[in-house]
Parts: structure tokens; sequence; C-alpha cells
């Protein structure tokens, strides 16, 4: 296989742009998602102001703004084109009056110095962003027609990984396999992780985060699979594959949505160097991929049927099961210093391999575990449960009961329960991801 598009976001949400080769490192390619927009709401002039974020799934009129990167200045320009007026034509070339077009020019790494701190979440996942400043704001309020903030993310500060997206999570391919074959050795497993309890898991993830990637650094997808896609759509029609929001997109596998089963691919700029990445879970599909980006709208004729068409048979991830799966999200992968840099430079037409096959599909997870969280949720896989339904603390009860009765009336396990009930109470960190967690 090799790599065919390159593609950065470097506003969250707004269109993609292309790049011919880029910098592979542990929060994603430079410049990707630093920025991003919330909009501004207050009950009364002297309410305080409420923060909403703005994902183009909500807010589709996100989809009017282009973006272009100018590297070697640090600039980009980000360009809002108004849908066309009554009596312009749909999609043609000069349909939309020129004049009508406006643009901004912005630095990729901001100074800091002045900026306002403000304290953001997305998903749950916190971070403290900086206020780009009135005269931003107000280009951008004024394009929209309401208020909104845009922050920005300087480099070196990140946001947790959410779920079971990490490379350090347990359950993502073939280590959910091997939870789930080891439940004849439920109570040695148990005795194992204690020490892992007691002590957290924190070291393992410090070098884990990310921008304003909803969910990992990179989004893998291949052609077949968007080949896929296009097929599916009535004839003239095909798939925009800017909409699924990629930020590498490979051409030559076997067959459309192989990737499914990737838990790793390794990039080869040359014969003597990879790069690694691990591809730790789906990417969960939402009504992004139907927006019309020349009106602002979700799509009305077959461009507005993407979701529901691949809603037919690709409803494969058993932790989203009413919900289709396209594209894998990737974490550059550990590397020992010895051996050279972590990451470097891919570009357009290089060449990459599987490095990692899982047998089964991975399942997407719902909350955020710490390392404890990550033994609670495998005591309860080798007991054969659904853990994912087990979203908050004062649920403990009820998962304990769930275990199957020739396990939970043994005497082991009436002395394992007030251990159990404060882990659950205590360590387990739920937080329910938003249905349309896409990347967007």
């Amino acid at each position: 296989m090799k790599i065919k598009q390159l593609y950065i976001y470097p506003i969250k949400s707004l269109r993609a742009v292309p790049l011919s080769q880029a910098i592979l490192t542990p929060t994603g390619f430079p410049h990707d998602r630093r920025f991003m927009f919330f909009k501004i709401e207050k009950d009364g002039p002297q309410a305080q102001r409420t923060l909403t974020r703005m994902t183009v799934t909500y807010f589709p009129q996100m989809g009017l703004f282009t973006q272009e990167v100018c590297l070697s200045q640090g600039l980009f320009t980000v360009t809002y084109t108004p849908p066309p007026t009554a009596g312009t034509e749909d999609g043609v070339e000069g349909g939309i009056e020129d004049d009508r077009r406006t643009t901004l020019e912005l630095p990729l790494e901001p100074a800091t110095d002045t900026l306002e701190k403000v304290d953001i979440s997305l998903h749950g996942s916190d971070a403290k962003a900086l206020n780009m400043g009135n005269a931003i704001n107000g280009w951008f309020s004024k394009c929209f027609g309401w208020e909104v903030m845009l922050v920005y993310l300087p480099p070196g500060h990140t946001r947790k990984v959410l779920g079971n997206l990490a490379p350090n999570s347990l359950n993502t391919g073939d280590d959910q396999k091997a939870v789930n074959a080891s439940q004849s050795s439920w109570l040695s497993t148990f005795a194992s992780y204690v020490p892992n309890v007691l002590q957290g898991n924190e070291a393992k993830e410090k070098n884990e985060g990310l921008t304003f990637a909803d969910c990992a650094p990179y989004l893998v997808v291949t052609q077949e699979s968007i080949n896929d896609v296009t097929e599916r759509l009535v004839e003239g029609w095909h798939a925009d594959v800017t909409k699924f929001r990629p930020n590498i997109v490979l051409e030559g596998a076997a067959s459309a949505y192989e990737e499914d089963y990737w838990g790793a691919i390794s990039i080869l700029p040359d014969p003597d160097r990879a790069i690694d990445i691990i591809l730790t879970q789906n990417c969960i599909r939402c009504q992004s991929l139907d927006i019309d980006y020349t009106t602002g709208t979700f799509g009305k004729g077959e461009e507005g049927t993407v979701l529901k068409k691949l809603m037919r048979d690709r409803r494969v991830d058993k932790g989203k099961k009413y919900s289709p799966v396209f594209g894998r999200y990737g974490f550059l992968a550990e590397k020992d210093e010895s051996k050279g840099p972590r990451g470097g430079m891919a570009m357009i037409g290089d060449e990459v391999r599987v490095s990692k096959r899982n047998e089964e599909r991975t399942r997407f997870c719902t909350y955020i575990r710490s390392g404890e969280g990550r033994f609670i949720d495998t005591l309860g896989r080798l007991a054969g449960l659904d853990v994912t339904r087990v979203m908050m603390p004062e649920h403990g009860y009820q998962m304990l009961n769930q275990f199957p009765r020739h396990i939970r009336t043994t005497s082991t396990m009436r002395m394992m329960i007030p251990l159990l009930t404060i882990l659950i109470r205590h360590t387990t960190t739920s937080i329910t991801l938003d249905p349309k967690v896409d990347n967007a």
C-alpha cells in the first residue's frame, strides 16, 4: 500500500487542508486541530457567558469555511464563502458571487502572552485554552451570525485521551481476545492486578495526549473503502473523502474495510526506517457525512444519504452498535530511543505495510478508566460481563450481582466484595462520549 493523501484541519471542523508531506508527532501532524470554536451564549446582558462547543455535526455552516496553510510564513488563511443566493446555481463554478467571499489570515502559532486563558471541555476531556481575542472573534461572529470564540491550544498542551482509545488501554484488538479467553483463570488475574490497582497506571499514559481531535491524533482510512461508498451512491455522485475527516488516506488495500482488523501499520519513508502507528479503535460515524459544503446545510438529495447507506451493513462495532464504522483511530507508537527518533516525515507515495492484524474487531468503549478502572473492566470481562453498561460508580452492586451464581456464592468472592465495592465506587471514572464523536 501507499499513502495517497495527507490532511490537517488547523481549525477543528472547518474544511480540510491537503499536504504533500507531514511530520508525525505523538499529538498528531503539526498544526492539526489546534484551534476550535465555541458559541458564546448569555441569558442576559449581565449573565455569565456559557461556551457551547461547535463542530460541523451540530453547526453545518462550518462547511462554508475553507483553510489554506503557508508553512514557510507560519500563517494560514480562512476563506468564508456564503451559501448561494436566490437565482444562483448550486454546484456550478461562478454561481456564487465572488465579491461575497471574505478571508482572514491567522498565525499558525500565535503569541500567547496577552491571550485570555479559558477552561474548556471536549467530551469531558478538559484543557486550558487561549481566547484569540475580539478582532478575530468578531470576524468569525459576523460570518456565522452569532457570537463565537476561537480558542487555541498551544504546543505542549494536550487533553486526556478518552475511553479505551489510548494504546495502553485494555480491550483493544488481541488484548481483548486474550482477556475473554482467560476466564478460567479469573482468580489469578484478579491477584495479578492488585498491585496495579494500588499504584495506578499514570506513568504508562504520560506520553498520550490530544489536541482538539475528538478521539486520537490520527485517523486512517483507505481509498478502497471510499470507493465502496461511491458505489453505493447513484451514478454521477462520488464520495468526498474529506467529509470523513481523515489524516492519512491509504491506497492499495486488498479490499474495502479491510482496515477494520488492522492493529498497527508501518509507514516506510525508506527501506531502513519505519514509522509505526498503533490503530486502537474504530471511527464511529454520524450525520456530518451528509453535509453539503456549498450550502452549509445537510444535503437534500443523494448527498444527504451517505450515513443512511452505511447504516445498512457497517454497524459492526459492538460498543456502538447503532452507528456505522469507517476508518481507524491511530497513535504514534512508542519507540526505543536507541533505535532512532520517534515519528518522522511521511510523504504522499510512501510505502505502508500492515504490521499487526487483529483476529476480532475492536470494541469502542464509552467511558474513561484510570489504571484501577481497567482492573474493574478486566475483572468484569473475566466473569463474562458487558462492562460498558456499568456507566456510573453507583452501579457497582449491579455489576457484582451480574457475576455468575457459582462465582458469587464462593467464600473467595464474598471476601472480595468489600474491595470490589470500594474500587467500583472510587476508581471508575465515568463519562459518556457524545454519540456523534467522529473526529470532526
